[in-house]
């Protein structure tokens, strides 16, 4: 049996190793699952919830362990590590709790002599491949309203996070979930292509590169297997004339540099009025270089490292290339100790005199950086941000709110923001558009995707 090793980027060393599952165990997990269905969605809906309900506090219980697991996984500083386990209970609690409405069924007007209704019915099996940038926060956006809603789930975590999927298990158990309502599997790329195409999976939810997410409809080819996907974006910043400064800053910087940027929907590029844009650049300057780049592990750590050294190296490369072709870089690196060039840990930086045949400007970097650029009006902002292949966030900074839902309504993003970004709302849909993805998950209409349609027309008088 082959195993895989989880190398945490704290100091390099291997954190823990697993045993991957073979063949043989996919498809028993997928037959186990197939026929636990069968009871699952006989169960009410209220009685999914409370057991459920129940085995998030008991995940919720464990949240020092898990922190320290995805500080130990990923890097993350211990000091915000923490934050994902409260959002992870938040969006599951949230997603209980619009069940009942989303689920209910549609009654058309009285028609004399019929009863007619559509339901919302479970689509069967749902497998979720999760990625390891935000692995409880990612993962629990399906697993639960999927679960709710009547549907089976077998998980596939990233091999940097396997923990995120066994500690959702563990919590799963400890309420008595029945077997083989949610499973788990440790596999490789290969294994996964052939599972998702297996006549046994309903729907398919993934999470991660678009890359990955052409790997997907691969192996769906020739099935009518539905899947929904969120790959990324290169989201875009609009500081307007009439912004409060000092609070697009602030939330600006914290949008670029939490996580290490290692955010699908964190700040990449950033468009400034031209009158602020002098203010605007030095004051992202000095938000970065009061970060402290450490060892996630310690309290004090505001930037940890990225999740591994070609990651990193991968960001070093496209800054080197973008000065190659004439942008400046305002942070200097050899003010955190920690960046020695060879490690996943890097130092925070604000790129200028950028444009958009850059690719700091135009692809996805996934790192703690950004390109800032000087606008002159709305028009022309509107312009710069829709100019890429993504489409997953956009926010505006603006005290005009109808000014805002001008530009929002010219973007071509799934989600607009104004006077805030980087941040998921579990009553709103989470979604994107070209390149970014497609499908919804969370709010009432997440639930849409994991069930579907089903008609009942009875004639009363016979």
């Amino acid at each position: 049996m082959a195993s895989f090793e989880t190398i945490t980027p704290v100091d390099d060393s291997v954190f823990l190793v697993r045993e991957r599952h073979t063949d043989r165990d996919v498809d028993v997990t997928l037959t186990r699952a197939a026929n636990s269905f069968e009871t699952w969605r006989e169960w009410s809906l209220q009685r999914r919830v409370e057991l459920l309900e129940r085995a998030v506090a008991a995940f919720f219980g464990e949240k020092e362990a898990i922190a320290a697991e995805i500080t130990s996984q990923i890097g993350r500083p211990i000091g915000y590590s923490g934050g994902e386990v409260n959002g992870f209970e938040t969006r599951a609690r949230t997603m209980l709790q619009l069940a009942p409405d989303a689920l209910a069924s549609h009654v058309p007007a009285v028609l004399d002599g019929f009863e007619r209704a559509i339901k919302r019915v479970p689509l069967g099996v749902v497998v979720v491949l999760a990625p390891w940038n935000y692995p409880f926060l990612t993962a629990v956006n399906a697993v639960i309203p999927a679960l709710a809603a009547g549907n089976v789930v077998v998980l596939k975590h990233s091999e940097q996070t396997p923990l995120a999927a066994e500690r959702m298990d563990e919590a799963f158990r400890a309420v008595g979930l029945p077997d083989g309502v949610f499973q788990y599997l440790h596999i490789d790329h290969d294994q996964v292509a052939r599972m998702v195409a297996d006549p046994r999976v309903a729907y398919v939810c993934f999470t991660g590169s678009v890359a990955g997410g052409h790997a997907v409809q691969r192996a769906l080819a020739g099935t009518f297997t539905s899947s929904g996907l969120e790959l990324g974006g290169k989201d875009p910043a609009y500081i307007r004339e009439d912004a409060n400064i000092d609070h697009a800053i602030a939330n600006v910087a914290d949008g670029i540099f939490f996580n290490s940027g290692q955010s699908c929907c964190g700040i990449e590029r950033v468009y400034v009025h031209e009158r602020h844009f002098n203010t605007v650049v030095d004051g992202l300057v000095a938000y970065a270089e009061q970060l402290k780049l450490g060892d996630p592990r310690e309290q004090s750590t505001t930037l940890g490292p990225m999740v591994k050294t070609s990651a990193a190296n991968s960001v070093r490369d496209q800054i080197k290339k973008a000065l190659g072709q004439g942008a400046l870089p305002l942070v200097d690196p050899r003010k955190f100790d920690a960046d020695t060039g060879r490690t996943a840990y890097l130092a925070p930086q604000i790129i200028v005199n950028c444009d958009h045949s850059m690719s700091i400007m135009s692809e996805e970097t996934f790192g703690p950086v950004a390109g800032v650029m000087a606008v002159k009006s709305d028009a022309e902002a509107v312009r710069l941000m829709n100019d890429s292949r993504y489409g997953l966030t956009a926010s505006i900074w603006t005290l005009d709110r109808e000014a805002a839902r001008v530009i929002g309504d010219q973007l071509d993003t799934g989600t607009v923001f104004m006077n805030r970004c980087d941040y998921l709302d579990p009553e709103l849909a989470w979604t994107g558009v070209k390149d970014s993805g497609r499908g919804a998950t969370l709010s009432r209409l997440g639930f849409e995707y994991l069930t579907r349609p089903k008609s009942y027309h009875f004639k009363l008088k016979v």
